[in-house]
């Protein structure tokens, strides 16, 4: 295969990766429309996906040499599978009851920016100018949009959009967290350790809320709405992603990324008919530019991780 072609064919994967975990938000929608609450939603996500990723997984570490994890290590895989896959999602999916898809995808877009803070306070790196203004830029860009919808959907927005942060937080401490596991475990297994980890969370944690019978009682829509969600927009989306990672790099995949936020905003007003304005447009439009350009004095100042990340680091899972 030609270096052009390969790389049109990362272009795609990163695309439709892109489209395909921000629809995550439409589908969990449609669930809600039937009765269950965030709870049923991720439970219901989470005990799809996993066997999909277990035989991945398992694929996958039949290529690979056999590791020993340190007590510390295995400290902080269960750290970041609580983080990013349990505490992250239940806070996402908490929020998309309150929120519009769009404003829902455009906080998590936000991530990086919150890396780049731990970074700062937890590590003491240096911000540069240039990253100070792209923050200020971005979060400017979210409050007109959340003033927006503040006024069409009312103030609930509010509190919905705060869960939504707390998941972005958590997904960013996460990815902070992931450098030295990835480097030692491969992508492949650390998805599945943490996949793992989380789903016993999530499943813990309905289990001291409810009985098992509860999560079986909806109509059938939800169940297929739910496996829909497992295959094509937690799984799919982490095996397209790493496919263009490898084909062109961690750089131009993770900007492949900004497809997602504005493929949700005309997704809600197609499939769930939320309003799209001329302020929500221009306020995504500004957050946008200022992810591209923090990604982009990032990637030449280095990454603030425990230890940086390898090039063929994957988006995981997003919440």
């Amino acid at each position: 295969m030609s270096d052009s072609t390969s790389r049109l064919h990362g272009l795609l994967f990163g695309a439709a990766g892109a489209v395909l975990f921000s629809a995550k938000a439409i589908l969990a929608k449609f669930q809600y429309a039937y009765g269950p609450d965030s709870l049923d939603v991720l439970s219901l996500r989470m005990l799809f996906a996993l066997p999909l990723f277990v035989v991945y997984g398992v694929l996958a570490a039949r290529r690979l040499p056999p590791v020993r994890l340190s007590r510390r290590q295995w400290a902080v895989l269960w750290l970041i599978g609580l983080l990013g896959y349990y505490l992250s999602s239940l806070l996402d999916f908490w929020g998309l009851e309150y929120v519009p898809v769009s404003l829902e995808r455009l906080i998590l877009f936000l991530s990086p920016t919150f890396v780049l803070l731990i970074g700062a306070l937890w590590f003491g790196r240096r911000v540069s100018a240039a990253q100070w203004l792209a923050l200020a830029i971005g979060y400017a860009g979210l409050l007109l949009v959340l003033r927006e919808n503040l006024r069409i959907e009312g103030e609930h927005v509010l509190f919905g959009s705060a869960l939504i942060l707390g998941a972005a937080l958590s997904y960013a401490l996460y990815l902070v967290f992931s450098g030295e596991l990835i480097e030692r475990l491969g992508t492949a297994r650390l998805v599945l350790a943490a996949m793992t980890i989380s789903t016993l969370a999530v499943l813990a944690h309905y289990l001291l809320l409810r009985d098992w019978s509860d999560l079986w009682r909806w109509p059938a829509e939800v169940y297929l709405w739910a496996a829909a969600n497992a295959l094509f927009c937690t799984f799919l989306p982490v095996t397209f992603t790493m496919a263009a990672v490898r084909r062109m790099g961690s750089g131009m995949a993770s900007q492949l990324s900004i497809i997602g936020p504005v493929s949700l905003l005309f997704l809600g007003w197609w499939l769930l008919d939320e309003v799209i304005t001329a302020l929500q447009l221009l306020g995504t439009g500004v957050v946008l530019v200022a992810v591209l350009l923090l990604g982009r004095e990032t990637a030449r100042r280095g990454p603030a991780t425990r230890k940086d990340a390898p090039a063929t680091t994957p988006e995981p899972p997003r919440p």
